[in-house]
């Protein structure tokens, strides 16, 4: 439906009533007939809607900003992470770039985050482009009612073709996304990737639910049991969250961003932004599926000749992606809510080939492995490049965190202990040596793992103690070879592997030291040991 900017009021306060056209409120096929007209994309094979990002296939975290005023300056965790940026700067900016759309068709979305209606936040969304939208339909919740009129709580503004003048504009270059907590206000131009979109609100909620709600939110995939047990699942890239959490058994909250409340595990978006590269039936059958009209599909490559997919092509980015609503799942759970969690997993492909492949934590190992977000990814496929590389995002989304990782870690801790939560520390990645010696955990291995953690068959099973990172191991778990339960079973030389798993406590030590000076004690304690006696 075409809405002229007469007819469309509530815009004024951004001086975007002006605008050349106004699309207001499309539906998904609209939205892509617009995209198709305007060729932003093709139609793939299945009907989905594929369209290239242009210069940028992901985000930029060095072109993040936070404006820094009464409400952030002694909250936000300023640094690397969060880059200040100058309140008078922001307000020039945002002037050039409404006046740059007032001179474009736009399209205008009012949705809303948050499945717990005492959380909900309202969002309007203008994008320059169709496909933006068409993400944003998707990502976001669908309000049954909306009023155009009304000025929404937060207003995110995209305009991809707009250029900052880095010596004006005090950006870094010419990309850029900028939140402002005084304005309530998102600015992104510059970049087409829409994960910038998604991930602006995910920051602004980061900031908003633990600061002033006690809420606390958690970049991880939920699902649930028939009998009402959720289960969570913290995990960086590459470490099999979506995976493990598609679960044919249990039925799925969300796949990526949660609130946390008194009693309740909810989901902040609508829909699913899943990574395709690689992507088959047998392997991830939900999102496969869901690949179809109205999706809308990111940076892929067709197999030449033809619109079909080829989703082992990663020619133009490895991050290729597809989103689309919640109810293209067919597990869903609608509206996306669950109890609090009754065990909570943290993913990580240790490549190293060190960490247990399940370990249960106390709650101050909780707290420790949270604030470490550690996983390890392999270097590089050039040849005689074996050795992986550590990588820790504090929470498991650092690039999200306005605050402290150390406050959302004590809420965490907090929440543990009031619901009894089991947390279990998951080694997706490497047995019997490190990459380029030992083997990937098998899939099967690992699925048995959780579902005997999730049935309670490993509450009464025995444990033991790993020497170096004091982890609680069970010697025995049902359809699972005990031998590898303890990794350095798996190890034929035990020298070696006693050398790696010192080296990598070496690494979470020296990680941590940047959070010691907020970390309580109990937390401090939960390190691993650096040297250890064979």
């Amino acid at each position: 439906m075409k809405t002229s900017s007469k007819r469309l009021p509530g815009l004024e306060y951004l001086n975007l009533d002006r605008a050349k056209d106004i699309f207001y409120q499309l539906s998904a096929a609209q939205l892509v007939e617009a995209a198709l007209q305007r060729k932003e994309g093709v139609l793939a094979e299945t009907g989905a809607l594929a369209i290239d990002t242009g210069e940028f296939t992901g985000r930029s975290p060095k072109d993040r900003f936070i404006v820094d005023d009464d409400i952030t300056h002694d909250t936000v965790w300023w640094g690397e992470i969060n880059i200040k940026f100058d309140s008078a700067k922001f307000d020039a900016l945002l002037l050039k770039v409404t006046d740059y759309l007032s001179e474009r068709e736009i399209f205008v979305r009012d949705s809303s985050a948050c499945a717990n209606e005492k959380y909900r936040i309202d969002i309007r969304v203008i994008t320059e482009n169709a496909y933006q939208n068409l993400f944003v339909h998707h990502l976001f919740r669908r309000p049954e009612v909306v009023n155009a009129a009304t000025q929404p709580e937060w207003t995110v503004i995209a305009a991809p073709g707009f250029m900052a003048d880095p010596a004006i504009d005090g950006t870094r270059q010419h990309n850029f996304s900028i939140l402002n907590f005084s304005r309530k206000i998102v600015l992104i131009g510059g970049t087409g990737y829409t994960g910038e979109i998604k991930k602006g609100i995910f920051s602004v909620l980061n900031f908003v639910l633990p600061h002033e709600k006690q809420v606390l939110p958690m970049h991880c995939s939920a699902n649930t049991g028939i009998k009402g047990d959720t289960a969570i699942f913290f995990g960086l890239s590459g470490t099999g969250k979506t995976t493990l959490s598609a679960d044919p058994d249990r039925s799925l909250i969300g796949d990526d961003e949660h609130g946390w409340s008194d009693y309740t595990i909810f989901n902040f978006e609508g829909g699913c932004y899943a990574k395709c590269a690689d992507l088959t039936p047998e392997k991830e059958p939900q999102i496969f599926s869901a690949i179809k009209f109205g999706a809308l599909l990111e940076n892929v490559n067709f197999i030449k000749g033809t619109r079909e997919v080829n989703f082992s092509d990663i020619g133009k980015t490895e991050n290729t992606r597809v989103a689309y609503p919640m109810y293209y799942v067919n597990n869903a759970v609608m509206p996306s809510l669950g109890a609090s969690p009754k065990n909570i997993f943290f993913l990580t492909a240790d490549a190293f080939g060190v960490l247990p492949p399940i370990s249960k934590l106390t709650t101050a190992q909780a707290m420790y492995y949270f604030i470490s977000g550690y996983t390890a990814k392999v270097a590089g496929t050039e040849a005689g490049i074996n050795e992986p590389k550590t990588t820790f995002s504090a929470c498991f989304g650092q690039a999200f965190l306005p605050l402290h990782p150390v406050v959302y870690a004590r809420l965490l801790g907090t929440k543990l202990k009031e619901h009894h939560v089991n947390v279990w520390l998951v080694n997706t990645g490497w047995t019997g040596g490190p990459y380029g010696t030992g083997k990937r955990m098998k899939l099967q291995y690992t699925r048995e793992m959780i579902t005997a953690a999730i049935n309670g068959e490993l509450d009464h099973v025995h444990y033991q103690g790993h020497p170096v990172f004091n982890l609680k191991m069970p010697v025995s778990c049902p359809n699972v070879p005990d031998n590898i339960l303890n990794p350095r079973n798996t190890w034929v030389d035990k020298d070696s592997y006693d050398e790696k798993a010192n080296n990598l406590a070496m690494a979470f030590v020296k990680n941590f030291e940047q959070y010691v000076t907020h970390s309580t004690q109990e937390i401090i304690n939960a390190a691993p040991y650096v040297t250890i006696s064979v």
